[in-house]
């Protein structure tokens, strides 16, 4: 497990670029026998926080913070970060992961898993299968909707929903996948895309403190993200120091649980950029801001002059960060899409049969995760980059590469075997916050002299002005 682990963060951090003697650094340690699975999860979460841990350090060093050894990766950390959204308690109440309409369904000659924890994707999803979106019986809508999915060939239901902007794909086995032209394109794609777009002046960051140590203290981070792996890739570098805002669309409300478990550290504020005048505001934030991360399908934001080149004219240096589902090219990369879907359709869920034969799944979100902490990773060294070079530097992820390097890349065998997975409690903490008072997960990397958790709570959704803090 020791020399499977090295080995995995040897290959994220190869990824990334990094200094191969920056490995020696990190301190694995805790608990065996944690997000247990037949695939190596545990490595990759082991190896994608490592990879965070090590960027940061780069960075403080690049702006002369004098760091010292191990980064600090606690396997129990890890496994409680890459399942902080069962850990979450508000006022006391848990969350529930799904809707009773996101699930597998037996198809007519397959598997079917669907998305819709959203209100407007339940709604699609029903009114592409005759149903009307306003009933609100959703336990007789299940079983009326898997009479109607299981009549039906499991691709036809996926090219029914998507055809309409639904969510579903059709359970694959990572043999269709490989055949798939779609995984045939990611497969040229690199894990992390890390590139050099074009010349500028280097950029001198403020001087960081020491004590703490933050080494991404004075950068402003524009956070256009949502759901799982954008918000924890901000998440991370708010968590290091950065001045992160996300940014949403007022007329795209956000899940509560998901916006509290990945809002630490960032403030939260509302712009439509249809209307003028927020649009001129977003543009002034851009002009200030250091790093613009996007989550949604490629292309979907270039309308409102958010592709890398419109967002370059506003600010030359600008680190553009993106991050899609299916990857940057191929014919589903503009298709919607989540970590439960991307695993079905690549053959994870296959791979993770259950013992009746029914599809399973990852212990944890684990693409989501993973490619969030491998974003910051390269966010991080963007800037190290930057600062020394100067340029205009891009990043670019997918779930469906880091699908691709579980299942097939990854230096590692996986355990199925029964999972003994320890008391989650002494990687929580309690504070208050303005929604109430909050248990959470705490961050699973530490630097030597760096924070133990975020400097503040999550904001509510929306509640704060679209303006970066004082410098």
């Amino acid at each position: 497990m020791e020399q499977a682990s090295g080995d995995a963060v040897r290959a994220a951090w190869t990824a990334l670029g990094g200094d191969p003697a920056a490995i020696g650094s990190v301190d694995r340690h805790g608990p065996a026998g944690v997000l247990t699975a037949r695939l190596p999860v545990a490595e990759l979460a082991v190896a994608t926080v490592a990879a965070a841990g090590l960027a940061a350090a780069e960075l403080a060093r690049s702006r002369g913070l004098r760091v010292g050894d191990p980064v600090s990766v606690d396997t129990g950390a890890v496994a409680t970060a890459f399942t902080s959204e069962r850990h979450l308690r508000v006022g006391g109440t848990a969350f529930e992961g799904f809707a009773p309409l996101s699930r597998f369904w037996p198809a007519a000659d397959g598997w079917v898993r669907t998305h819709a924890n959203y209100p407007h994707h339940r709604d699609r999803l029903l009114t592409a299968l005759g149903f009307d979106p306003s009933r609100t019986d959703d336990a007789s809508l299940a079983a009326e909707v898997a009479d109607r999915i299981g009549a039906e060939p499991a691709v036809g239901v996926e090219e029914t929903l998507t055809a309409v902007g639904g969510l579903a794909v059709a359970v694959r086995t990572p043999q269709h996948w490989s055949a798939h032209p779609q995984s045939v394109a990611v497969a040229r794609e690199p894990l992390v895309g890390l590139r050099l777009d074009g010349p500028a002046a280097p950029r001198r960051l403020p001087p960081p403190p020491e004590c703490p140590l933050l080494p991404a203290a004075g950068v402003r981070v524009l956070d256009l993200t949502r759901v799982i792996a954008g918000p924890v890739a901000t998440r991370v570098l708010a968590l290091f120091g950065a001045d992160v805002l996300r940014v949403d669309d007022p007329h795209l409300p956000e899940i509560e649980a998901q916006h509290v478990d990945t809002g630490f550290g960032k403030r939260s504020t509302l712009l439509d950029l249809r209307r003028p005048a927020d649009r001129t505001r977003f543009d002034e934030l851009v002009a200030d801001a250091d790093v613009v991360v996007t989550g949604y399908r490629p292309g979907a934001l270039d309308r409102f002059g958010l592709s890398p080149e419109a967002l370059r004219r506003r600010r030359p240096d600008l680190v553009v960060a993106r991050l899609s589902a299916w990857g940057f090219s191929g014919p589903w990369a503009r298709r919607r899409g989540f970590d439960s879907l991307v695993q079905a359709a690549t053959g994870i869920a296959d791979v993770e049969r259950r013992a009746d034969g029914t599809p399973g799944a990852l212990p944890a979100q684990a693409l989501d995760h993973g490619t969030g902490y491998l974003l910051a990773a390269a966010v991080l060294r963007a800037l190290a980059l930057r600062g020394e070079r100067g340029g205009a530097w891009s990043v670019e992820l997918s779930l469906a590469r880091t699908a691709r390097w579980l299942l097939h890349e990854l230096p590692a065998e996986g355990s199925a075997g029964p999972a003994s997975a320890p008391d989650p409690s002494r990687w929580c903490e309690e504070r208050d916050a303005p929604v109430g008072r909050l248990r959470y997960a705490l961050p699973p990397v530490c630097l030597p002299g760096g924070p133990r958790t975020w400097a503040t709570p999550p904001s509510p959704w929306g509640a704060d002005p679209p303006a970066w803090l004082p410098s």
